[in-house]
């Protein structure tokens, strides 16, 4: 049983997944370099725990507790109780290296050390360990409080036990956990990479602007935001960074190429919401323009972008990176998808999603329309990937 759990990196992340660990009556101790950040951290989470106070979310009492369960220290010695440490910090691969070899030294050799990475090989970080098999990928979703799913990714290096202690832990926290396996990111960042790419590819091609793509992700698809929307939200240059990563470690497949488009949109410092201006001008609304409400437009752009998205999660299911269960879970409880999107393939008819593709690759000849192989299969023997 894990008494303690230590957390690297007192940033929105790791303060975050500290919370979750103490509401859930672990001792914590989160370590960072910087008191300054120490001292920033301490102070959003009190005000975290206020707002769960009036909110009647806890009590005066169980905030009490919740704080009197967590540390907080610029000394990376001071993690030697614990029996978990997960590392939220920068995406470095030489930064974890260095980080995982310190932490080696400090714990027990019966610590599991994971990571929240959500794009690095965990192979690569658990290649800087003497013992490699209590490496694992714990992937939290921001605000880490708030989202219910966490991906586990264990290595080729991960034991059998590591895998199932992390798991049974995540879900006693009250989060939804996937399984997945250690390749470029893992179920979400890998499926959702057309909901952006693809988005982008209808602007450039000026086939919509970018209201009216979101209009019709919104209003006709029942996402929640659009994609120009969401980027905004997250960020341009970190989702384009994201784009990049996974374009690179996948060996720069089509499927995954970034758009020249969101490039010069971060290369200008049009971030989104945190810059004032992205895709849209945060700064003063009334210069949005408004969307082209016309259905037929609509319809032909969220087929478009579903039917890469669904062969997406159709080859996520294909190369054995998650079951059928586990990538529509990822999408729904991760990303706030409408519906799983294999569910939402079969609901619509593989059939179709494959005319669609098929009729895009065709039309373009690039591999990033290309239909999955199981796609076809389903097809041809006529099956679904759940039963009525």
């Amino acid at each position: 049983m894990i008494e303690t759990v230590g957390v690297v990196g007192a940033g929105t992340m790791g303060i975050g997944i500290a919370q979750i660990a103490a509401q859930n009556e672990h001792q914590v101790i989160v370590y960072d370099h910087s008191e300054a950040q120490l001292e920033k951290a301490k102070s959003g989470l009190e005000k975290v725990l206020n707002r769960l106070v009036e909110k009647e979310r806890i009590t005066d009492s169980e905030r009490e507790k919740i704080r009197n369960r967590m540390v907080f220290t610029p000394k990376m010695s001071e993690l030697w109780p614990c029996g978990l440490v997960i590392e939220a910090i920068v995406e470095s691969i030489e930064i974890k290296h260095q980080v995982f070899q310190s932490l080696e030294d400090i714990v027990s050799e019966h610590c599991i050390l994971a990571t929240n990475t959500s794009s690095l090989s965990i192979a690569s970080i658990g290649a800087s360990l003497k013992i490699a098999d209590r490496i694992i990928g714990i992937h939290f979703f921001n605000p880490a409080p708030l989202m219910p799913l966490v991906e586990i990714i264990p290595s080729i290096q991960t034991a059998e036990q590591t895998t199932t202690v992390c798991k049974n832990l995540i879900s006693h926290w009250g989060k939804t956990v996937v399984l997945c396996k250690d390749t470029p990111g893992f179920i979400v960042n890998r499926v959702a990479r057309p909901f952006y790419g693809e988005a982008l590819r209808i602007y450039e091609e000026g086939i919509a602007d970018f209201t009216t793509i979101d209009w019709a992700l919104t209003e006709i698809g029942g996402f929640r935001m659009g994609p120009f929307t969401l980027m905004d939200y997250i960020g341009n240059d970190v989702n384009f960074a994201v784009t990049e990563s996974v374009f690179k470690a996948f060996f720069y497949d089509p499927r995954f190429k970034p758009s020249f488009t969101q490039k010069r949109y971060a290369e200008a410092g049009y971030f989104g919401r945190k810059s004032g201006r992205g895709y849209y001008n945060y700064d003063d609304i009334k210069l949005n323009p408004k969307p082209l409400t016309d259905k037929a437009l609509g319809e032909k752009i969220l087929n478009r972008i579903l039917s890469l998205l669904i062969n997406e999660a159709v080859d996520a299911v294909f190369m054995g990176v998650a079951t059928v269960k586990d990538v529509d879970l990822a999408m729904t409880k991760g990303v706030n998808y409408p519906k799983g999107l294999l569910k939402w393939g079969d609901e619509i008819g593989l059939d179709k999603i494959l005319k669609q593709l098929q009729e895009l690759f065709d039309y373009y000849g690039e591999d990033r329309y290309r239909p999955n192989p199981l796609l076809r299969q389903m097809v041809q023997e006529n099956k679904q990937f759940y039963e009525n």
